[in-house]
């Protein structure tokens, strides 16, 4: 068995909160992260804690509280904080070398391998691998430029609500435009479509579908389209920042047979989804869809070590030497984190948890919305879960989202928001989450349904 088994991982079971957070500690942190840190930081705004230690499904502040950590930095632990079978090898390749540009090194060869093993579909013993900075984004940039390199062409199509990073072209995918009228103009021929979304819309799921698939065929299709010379179609296969938002059936079937019926690279983001996040090793895989392109980062460093990649169909590799480039993609110490961590969750049948647990939580959060309207729809794959909230007017309510993240972290369980209007509670904790801790953090969870809840009915 490659390490220990899933309950031996954290600090404990439940969490353990003593007296009001943030403690005193955490206070001189966050005062002094004030003092001196860029105005950009936003997680302590709605989490205000000084972390310490992580374990497992567990975090530690700087006063011994013990969290139920429900949000794993944002889909980075999949298996979990300080997983001693990938920290063993990273040690180990610390010692020896971490940085290696693209020369090749025994990490780089077996993480490649790897991913091929694990790949989806027809990209299993069809890819190659490019690996770029350290983030998300960097990936995303590899793909618009192979994208673009592949077929001549220079507009893209992407989705409304969507998120993929902030960098250029990646910020240019992305669709909020308050997030990117700052840094205008961006690249240009970007398009967003629609992205089926039958809550929000009121539609049925065929019709969201309909609805969103005439426009990307529209799009790329019709003379007065507006897009000039199409180069790709860039989507998550479900959508994380956005709200987890969870494509009906043949949407994703449908994009695919737009990009073959237009010879255009399929492209799927699953930096948030993939590595076993929603109990598939990629999101595309409950739709039985390929990409052509799939775009990886987060968990892919094993232990929250910086590692992107971008797996490609193996006839797209038309690159000459140089072509793509970035200083760290010969990170040895991530590749090695990586390919251990593929092993665990490969030995420790956590696909199979993540689906199991997942379904629990979702139950688990439909039966708080019996008797709440405001808690308007319960949506997810695997361990990644959202619960959008509405108020009576069906609008949505932000202010009942951060006042349900704020008992959460109160009582010992950190969980983020996503949407576009920020109503969404977003779900995403560890892969190694056990059966316990995902009742006892579901329970808090429902507790702080039930508490802004009467709060609200007060007012």
């Amino acid at each position: 068995m490659a390490g220990p088994p899933i309950d031996e991982l954290h600090f404990a079971q439940e969490p353990s909160v003593d007296g009001d957070v943030p403690g005193p500690n955490s206070r001189r942190l966050l005062e002094t992260q004030e003092a001196i840190d860029s105005s950009a930081v936003a997680y302590p705004n709605n989490i205000p804690l000084g972390f310490d230690e992580g374990k497992g499904a567990t975090l530690k502040d700087v006063d011994g509280n013990v969290f139920l950590d429900f949000f794993a930095g944002i889909g980075v632990y999949n298996v979990g904080h300080a997983n001693p079978y990938v920290n063993e090898a990273v040690h180990e390749q610390l010692d020896k070398l971490t940085h290696s540009v693209d020369f090749p090194t025994e990490p780089r060869l077996a993480l490649i391998e790897k991913l091929d093993e694990i790949a989806p579909g027809d990209l299993q013993g069809n890819n190659r691998v490019v690996f770029g900075g350290p983030t998300g984004s960097d990936a995303v940039e590899a793909s618009i430029k192979l994208a673009k390199y592949n077929t001549g062409g220079n507009g893209l199509v992407a989705f409304r609500n969507a998120y993929h990073g902030a960098t250029s072209g990646a910020m240019s995918l992305t669709s909020n435009k308050k997030f990117k009228q700052p840094y205008a103009p961006l690249l240009p021929d970007v398009v967003h479509a629609p992205f089926p979304h039958p809550f929000q819309e009121g539609r049925s799921p065929e019709e969201s579908v309909d609805r969103a698939l005439e426009e990307v065929q529209s799009i790329v299709e019709d003379p007065y389209g507006g897009l000039a010379d199409p180069a790709g179609i860039f989507v998550e296969p479900i959508q994380g920042e956005g709200g987890v938002v969870v494509p009906p059936e043949g949407f994703l079937q449908g994009l695919r047979d737009v990009a073959d019926d237009n010879d255009l690279p399929l492209v799927f983001d699953e930096i948030q989804v993939g590595m076993g996040r929603t109990g598939e090793w990629w999101g595309g895989e409950h739709y039985d869809v390929t990409p052509d392109v799939m775009t990886m980062a987060k968990a892919l460093g094993g232990n929250g070590l910086p590692l992107s990649g971008t797996l490609y169909r193996e006839d797209l590799d038309t690159w000459g030497p140089g072509d793509h480039a970035g200083t760290y993609r010969g990170h040895a110490t991530a590749m090695i984190g990586g390919v251990r961590a593929i092993e665990y969750i490969q030995a420790h049948d956590l696909l199979d948890h993540a689906t199991e647990v997942g379904d629990y939580i979702r139950s688990r959060l439909r039966e708080a919305a019996e008797d709440d309207p405001g808690l308007g729809d319960v949506r997810g794959k695997g361990l990644f879960v959202g619960a959008e909230f509405v108020d009576e007017d069906g609008e949505p309510d932000e202010d009942r989202v951060s006042a349900i993240q704020e008992y959460c972290y109160q009582h010992g369980v950190l969980v983020w928001t996503a949407g576009q209007h920020s109503n969404v509670v977003r779900l995403l904790p560890p892969l190694v989450l056990t059966q316990r801790q995902a009742e006892v953090g579901t329970e808090i969870i429902a507790d702080a349904v039930a508490a802004t809840a009467r709060e609200h009915a007060r007012h």
